[in-house]
């Protein structure tokens, strides 16, 4: 048989190009959460119920109406009567009138009108003796009734208090496309209730060992004839599982061509890339090259690289193919090499990473309680971003970068922690610091371990903070790994200060004391319309803020952080100085001003659900969720970058991903 010579040798990075050329991604698979661990997201995942969804007690103690403790001191405790009790698990019986309280243990329900209360710790039974003491052991209090507590604090409505929502509130952003599905995600979602999630499917490999020699593991060698055991076969097929493939194992195909073709056939049939080690020399009795050049398409035979030299690449049938040499050390520095990467971009894995990386904290955190901590931190590139590639994605977050590592100077570690019962605090956090109990603060740039969750986590390219947006969750849509915390504005300027994140989303009218930083660059600027989400058709012809005030409406707010709780108190400003009073008299005519939600679908789902008559919100928002609107205006939204972070190549691509949106979307943009 003639013999073949090498082509001109492909240099590693042509070889990597004629590799990712390929194409290997395969269509969607719908896995069940017990069977999503590992597999990356194609769709955004919004969350369709509240976590919690109902109101919760925080702690031990006692559910109660905050103004019946106002006033309330050690010396001169409020006395209020227990008119039952609520455990968790249990649905409450009873509505709290004025004077009662309801005994209630962490996690239960709040009761109907109860809007905080109080820990077990601040009060004592009547008729205790530490009751008698804080009356000053009076005959008339010692004959007290025990079914009254007395309560030694002063509370304000919310305190102790998990709110519906407060975790994760519906229609928030839970999980965008690209993100790869670990124990906290998987956490996540099943505190959302998904049991099915859809996730690309795994890159089908094929896998065939070639050469006379071989045998495979369990039958017997012939050492006379010069027979080995087939390692390549096991070994690269592992590789092919680690990268997030699926590795299909072919019998072993001894040199004979027609035997070889039929099963390389085969492979090609069924999967979207064939592996083959062996046969790729430009020897007279390897054929493997022959094949692929005659029957397929021969891109590359032959790479300047050591060990590795023989490899081909190239397509058969409608699958790629890549030919790895025969011994099984080449062949796997290859596939590590070559391959791996390849079959972990169309699987959506990331590269290995250890299990501790090492950064600077981002912030000064205090801790001065004397116990060894566990801090949840984030983790985010720093500087210009030139250990990430930042870029958009295609739509499902296949971002083409992000995979070059960062160094230590890199890396700014931040805190993430919303309270010892919020799933979310895992789902945003990378990993855990450990604070000695001898540590009473980590100082801003002080260098810090963090003990990853998964050694396969990746910083996210992009921190962001700020206002809960439409427009801006499609944006984020578009990029590779970005982080978004849904803060408020007002939170969210005060981090851009400190210089946590590389962008904040501020929304509405700024008071003087929660502006926009004198530093800070504005990338983009767009108007959405907002104002009063009601019943489809508008039942009760609500008109605006002033039925609010005149009429016995249930409103739900938002918190005090958003943007459009801002802009309502200036509207309710200037209808008070229309009626020369002053803003508490305006809003206390309000039912349910003082407590607001966090997401801004949370008032208009509490609408839609018949638990509310008005809330506030955004016209995108009545649009999606078919309710009824009263518009009250419009208002700026901006997307403002960290001074330091502007030329960030994930922040640029966040520039360009909002004026694709906002152009789409057809938003208004400011005069």
């Amino acid at each position: 048989m003639e013999r073949t010579e090498f082509r001109d040798l492909a240099t590693p990075e042509e070889a990597r190009e004629a590799i990712r050329s390929l194409a290997l991604e395969g269509g969607v698979d719908r896995v069940s959460l017990s069977s999503a661990r590992g597999r990356v997201l194609l769709a955004r995942i919004d969350a369709e119920i509240d976590v919690p969804g109902f109101d919760r007690a925080s702690l031990d103690g006692y559910a109660l109406r905050a103004r019946d403790t106002f006033g309330a001191t050690e010396g001169d405790p409020a006395r209020l009567e227990v008119v039952g009790e609520v455990r968790a698990g249990e649905k409450p019986d009873v509505t709290l009138e004025a004077g009662e309280a309801v005994e209630i243990s962490t996690g239960a329900v709040m009761p109907a009108g109860a809007d905080a209360m109080v820990p077990v710790e601040r009060t004592d039974r009547a008729g205790s003796e530490s009751a008698d003491r804080a009356n000053d052991g009076s005959a008339s209090n010692n004959a007290a009734s025990d079914d009254a507590v007395l309560v030694r604090t002063a509370v304000t409505p919310g305190d102790n208090v998990m709110f519906a929502g407060a975790d994760v509130a519906a229609g928030e952003r839970a999980l965008g496309p690209g993100t790869r599905l670990t124990p906290r995600e998987i956490g996540l979602l099943s505190a959302l209730g998904v049991d099915e999630v859809p996730v690309r499917s795994k890159p089908r490999v094929g896998i065939v060992s070639t050469g006379d020699e071989l045998v495979r593991p369990g039958e017997t060698v012939d050492s006379d004839r010069g027979e080995i055991y087939d390692v390549n076969s096991y070994t690269i097929a592992a590789g092919v599982e680690d990268a997030g493939g699926e590795a299909v194992l072919y019998p072993h195909a001894g040199d004979d061509r027609d035997e070889l073709e039929r099963v390389l056939r085969e492979a090609a049939t069924e999967c979207d890339l064939v592996l083959s080690s062996g046969s790729t020399s430009a020897g007279a009795v390897d054929v493997v090259h022959r094949v692929i050049d005659e029957q397929g398409e021969l891109l590359i035979h032959g790479v300047s690289v050591k060990p590795g030299k023989p490899m081909l690449v190239g397509r058969l049938e409608r699958s790629a193919y890549v030919g790895l040499p025969g011994y099984p050390v080449s062949a796997m520095m290859v596939f590590r090499t070559f391959v791996a990467p390849a079959i972990r971009e169309a699987a959506g894995h990331p590269e290995p990473a250890s299990a501790t990386l090492e950064g600077r904290m981002a912030v000064e955190e205090r801790y001065e309680e004397g116990r060894l901590r566990l801090l949840p931190v984030g983790v985010v590139t720093d500087g210009d971003g030139a250990s990430d590639s930042g870029s958009e994605s295609d739509g499902n977050g296949d971002g083409d970068g992000g995979e070059n590592g960062n160094t230590t100077d890199d890396l700014l570690v931040y805190p993430v922690d919303k309270g010892s019962g919020a799933t979310t605090s895992l789902a945003d956090a990378d990993g855990v610091v450990e604070v000695h109990p001898d540590t009473a603060y980590l100082s801003a740039g002080e260098r810090v371990t963090v003990r990853l969750f998964s050694p396969d986590i990746r910083p996210p390219t992009l921190l962001g903070v700020g206002e809960d947006d439409p427009t801006l969750n499609r944006a984020l849509d578009r990029l590779d790994r970005p982080r978004y915390l849904s803060v408020g504005t007002r939170p969210a300027l005060r981090r851009l200060r400190e210089g946590v994140p590389d962008v904040a989303v501020a929304a509405g009218s700024l008071e003087a004391d929660h502006r926009v930083p004198e530093e800070a660059t504005v990338l983009a600027e767009w108007r959405r319309e907002w104002g009063l989400v009601v019943p489809p058709g508008n039942p009760a012809e609500i008109e605006g803020v002033a039925d609010l005030v005149d009429r016995d409406l249930r409103f739900v707010n938002r918190t005090p952080d958003s943007g459009l709780r801002t802009d309502l108190e200036a509207a309710l400003d200037e209808l008070a100085d229309a009626r020369g009073l002053e803003r508490r008299a305006v809003t206390d005519a309000i039912n349910g001003f003082d407590l607001g939600l966090r997401a801004h679908e949370s008032p208009a789902r509490t609408v839609l659900s018949g638990d509310a008559d008005v809330g506030l919100g955004l016209r995108a928002t009545a649009d999606h969720l078919e309710c009824g609107f009263v518009s009250l205006g419009e208002q700026d939204v901006r997307l403002l970058a960290n001074p330091d972070r502007v030329e960030k190549a994930s922040v640029r691509a966040l520039e360009r991903a909002i004026e694709k949106t906002v152009s789409s979307d057809g938003c208004r943009r400011p005069q």
